[in-house]
């Protein structure tokens, strides 16, 4: 309402011939309902004494309203009927626009369920003082006019409905109130959609003695829930009207992994050129089939719940489309996979490897990971569809790095639990230790270090049942670091070194290196600070020779801690300040915050209270850009106590 009215109001100042607003958006978003509420409004407030006219065009019904049918419906409002009704059409629009000539008085102009902008444009005024006001599924382009695009309604708005709706009729119904959760679960299964939201509410009303949550139930196992919501007809009705390459890639976006869906994924859906499916989705996204999502270098693309459930129904009738529907799977599979690979191959590259695929540096990857995040998370679970399980069980494995890095620990743990159980099934034992590896160490940094314990030595034990040492020892390194967790640093000891033994017997100078890096952390726990100097010394060195620069920071960061409990005090903070030389180059911000926080300690340990003070809030700044909330608290709570 708040940016139609300044479009209708006919005392205001336009650069157009004849002032038009086009309201469109997807069937039943409320698009009428608007165009009516500011109708009634604007005549209330004296606006259009020269009074109003509506039509509706059924554009999305088989047997629309043409311009020549309305026209006479318009004269009729206009009280042009009988024999005053001239016979021909040309006639008929030489009336019509003479009249809206000669009042002077403004009008207002409701053309409703438009489907394209010939209906309407025969009808527009050809003066400036009157308003018209048109709704479509469509955007209207081709008009000069002000285009208005509904959206679903925000959570709390669609949650406000249902209650408003339910007192309506009883004013002692408190369902809503009572049941808010489950309001807001039905909400979300109506996907904010108004009409949905207006359905249920009527559904609601009719078993007044039955709770929300039931109807939530009910919903939920639904087979179909458009058609549960009596919503399928509409879908139905702006399906068929889609040309042939657009309503195939519609009901293939709806298998997408994600809701929302890059260019570049869509067009592996469709099995399509990028620019050609661009096109499709623009096309698409006129029709409020699709929702475009700007931002970085790329739209992305966003399906509405309900379409996605209509889209994915349409599949499943059909044994043609569902093959067709299996084959875009496993595109879009291949193609997160390819792209995966790519971008872990760039988080994990050092100098004199060869340069990964695509991404010219960790940032692209990182940018590229973050986009599709929520789609690569749930293509990984795809895992538990037999015909997808190997290639989703890869994807696991190339997303453990990115979301370790992330923090993304709950994701961590859904992908690989996924992965873990479909490696297990179809035997394949080095897969399943790779997912038990990753598990356990999303579980360690969870606290949960008991079942990262076992994790990681389930993970040891397949990977020496395979002969894979490499791996092995990594699954050691891992065991050590949750054995520490859980005070057992004797035993972490050992395990940190095996580790490195197997890796200096392999020649992987990386890995031996965060492996003597990992020894020196348990050596301090059991008070050989003199040790852990050496352990942490010799990591440093090791990654500054193969030039793993993020290695190097982190065997500063350890090295200080190391010098501390020997209270060579000015030799931590040069440790401390070395380390931060190398975090920030890679966004390793948890990093940062662990040594800024290390520092403020050296500098508190060193009387100097208000280095110790900025550092600490330094810490609080990188923990929060890390997702790390409880130790941004605990940092920004240590400076407060500097103050």
């Amino acid at each position: 309402m708040a940016r139609l009215f300044p479009v209708l109001d006919p005392g205001a100042e336009s650069d157009l011939p004849v002032v038009i607003c086009a309201v469109s958006g997807l069937g039943g978003i409320g698009k009428t309902s608007l165009a009516l509420c500011a109708a009634h409004q604007a005549v209330k407030d004296g606006w259009f004494p020269g009074g109003t006219l509506f039509v509706d065009f059924r554009g999305y019904d088989e047997d629309p309203v043409t311009a020549d049918q309305a026209v006479v419906a318009l004269l009729d409002g206009m009280g042009v009927r009988g024999a005053d009704l001239p016979q021909t059409v040309v006639g008929q629009y030489g009336l019509y626009r003479r009249l809206l000539a000669e009042e002077r008085r403004s009008m207002l102009l409701v053309l409703d369920n438009a489907s394209d902008a010939g209906q309407v444009m025969p009808l527009v005024p050809g003066t400036d003082h009157h308003r018209v006001l048109v709704t479509s599924r469509d955007r209207l382009t081709e008009l000069d006019a002000q285009l208005i695009d509904l959206d679903v309604l925000n959570a709390e708005d669609a949650a406000d409905l249902i209650d408003r709706s339910l007192r309506l009729s009883d004013r002692g119904d408190d369902r809503a109130t009572r049941e808010p959760g489950a309001v807001s679960e039905l909400a979300t299964l109506c996907g904010h959609h108004a009409l949905a939201l207006r359905i249920t509410a009527g559904m609601l009303r009719k078993r007044r003695h039955r709770s929300v949550a039931s109807l939530v139930d009910e919903l939920r196992g639904a087979e179909d829930r458009t058609a549960a919501l009596g919503l399928r007809p509409l879908f139905e009705a702006a399906y068929r009207q889609l040309p042939s390459e657009q309503a195939r890639l519609l009901r293939l976006l709806a298998l997408a992994p994600a809701a929302e869906v890059g260019s570049e994924t869509a067009a592996a859906v469709a099995d399509l050129g990028v620019d050609r499916t661009y096109d499709l989705l623009e096309e698409l996204a006129a029709a409020h089939l699709v929702t475009p999502v700007p931002g970085g270098a790329d739209v992305r693309w966003r399906l509405h719940d309900l379409v996605r459930v209509f889209g994915v129904g349409v599949v499943e009738g059909d044994a043609g489309l569902w093959e067709e529907g299996e084959a875009a799977r496993e595109r879009v599979l291949g193609f997160y996979l390819r792209w995966a690979r790519a971008a872990d191959d760039r988080l994990r590259w050092l100098p004199g490897m060869p340069q990964p695929e695509r991404f010219a540096d960790r940032a692209e990857a990182l940018a590229w990971l973050d986009s599709e995040r929520a789609a690569l998370v749930a293509a990984a679970q795809w895992a538990r569809e037999e015909p997808y399980a190997d290639t989703a069980v890869r994807l696991s494995q190339r997303l453990a790095e990115y979301l370790a890095w992330r923090r993304l620990f709950d994701d961590t743990i859904t992908v690989c639990g996924t992965a873990r159980e479909a490696a297990h099934h179809s035997g394949n034992r080095a897969g399943e230790a790779s997912a038990w590896t990753s598990l356990g160490n999303a579980l360690q940094q969870t606290g949960r270090a008991g079942e990262a314990i076992d994790a990681h030595t389930r993970a040891r034990d397949l990977f020496q049942a395979v002969e894979d040492h490499l791996r092995e020892a990594m699954a050691w390194g891992n065991l050590g670091g949750a054995l520490l967790q859980t005070g057992r640093a004797g035993e972490a000891i050992d395990a940190h070194t095996r580790a490195r033994d197997l890796f200096q017997a392999a020649r992987n100078r990386s890995s031996e290196a965060m492996s003597w890096d990992n020894l020196g952390i348990a050596l301090l726990q059991t008070g050989r600070a003199g040790e852990a100097i050496d352990a942490h010394t010799h990591a440093r060195d090791l990654h500054q020779a193969i030039g793993d620069r993020h290695g190097e920071a982190r065997a500063w960061n350890n090295l200080g801690a190391a010098l501390r409990a020997a209270g060579r005090v000015e030799e931590v903070i040069e440790a401390y300040e070395k380390a931060l030389e190398g975090y920030p180059e890679f966004e390793d911000w948890y990093g940062t915050g662990q040594t800024l926080s290390n520092l403020a300690l050296a500098h508190a340990d060193a009387a100097r209270p208000a280095e110790a003070r900025t550092h600490y809030l330094q810490a609080a700044t990188a923990y929060t850009r890390a997702n790390a909330p409880a130790e941004a608290a605990r940092a920004q709570s240590r400076a407060d106590s500097l103050t």
